[in-house]
């Protein structure tokens, strides 16, 4: 049984250098600084952080603004090396990056492990990256705050909402969906797709995101499913692909950041 989850792809994602890391994920901060309050959610990307750091950056400078009342957060992304039915918590205790250690909230853990469509399954963390590229920026942007790690397999939205619904909490939680866009299309075609998934995120249409347009598709429905239920609005406030960040534009990956907040 895994009691601690260790870094896997520091030092291929986003540097393992505790010094280096920081420095990197406080440039991408203080390129996005706002004085916009923070929001209920955020959607960033999850790839090496040459290339959509910048684009996750403009949504963590926007949970930094309550850096002092957030004190857990719920992070789901999509399985890339481990097939699964449902969603997929683990043993571990702890999770760790080169900046430190984050708690994992095990009430919470067993609360949601009631629910028929979540399974314990150590193997679907062991090498996932989806979540592994947040916590930098988490730990970066919140003072103290524990962890309720998530991965999503083959589920529905509303599996997914469902055990979002049953983490809401108040403003001293964050929900934050981990999700690339479009992938390995030309530049031009990237940018009307991701456009496309765009819209359907800020209208909360579930029903509008193909398979092919987000690879965290899933966990991103079930966001838009429970945003419709506590009225929650959606904001694009960054949407780039590879081609804009640090590669050749035949062939790029779209990443886009959005945020989820009551109306004033």
């Amino acid at each position: 049984m895994q009691t601690v989850r260790n870094p896997a792809v520091a030092g291929m994602f986003y540097p393992a250098n505790p010094q280096e890391l920081q420095s990197v994920v406080n440039d991408f901060l203080t390129s996005a600084q706002t004085t916009e309050p923070a929001p209920k959610a955020i959607v960033a990307p999850h790839a090496g952080y040459i290339y959509s750091g910048p684009i996750a950056a403009s949504a963590y400078a926007r949970v930094a603004n309550a850096h002092d009342t957030i004190t857990r957060v719920i992070l789901l992304g999509p399985s890339h090396r481990v097939p699964l039915y449902g969603l997929a918590i683990c043993h571990a205790t702890e999770f760790v990056t080169p900046l430190g250690r984050l708690p994992v909230d095990q009430d919470a853990i067993q609360k949601i492990l009631t629910l028929p469509q979540v399974k314990m399954m150590d193997e679907a963390h062991t090498h996932e990256h989806s979540l592994e590229v947040h916590l930098p920026f988490l730990q970066s942007v919140i003072d103290t705050f524990s962890l309720v790690p998530i991965v999503v397999g083959d589920a529905t939205a509303q599996e997914v909402s469902e055990v979002i619904e049953a983490l809401w909490g108040g403003p001293e939680t964050l929900i934050v969906i981990s999700s690339d866009l479009s992938h390995y299309h030309d530049y031009d075609t990237a940018r009307r797709m991701d456009r496309e998934t765009s819209n359907a995120i800020e209208k909360l249409d579930l029903t509008a995101i193909e398979y092919d347009h987000a690879c965290g598709r899933i966990p991103v429905s079930g966001l838009l499913e429970a945003a419709r239920h506590h009225g929650l609005h959606a904001k694009t406030i960054d949407l780039r692909n590879s081609g804009d960040t640090a590669g050749p534009r035949d062939q790029v990956v779209g990443y886009g950041a959005y945020i989820f907040f009551q109306p004033q």
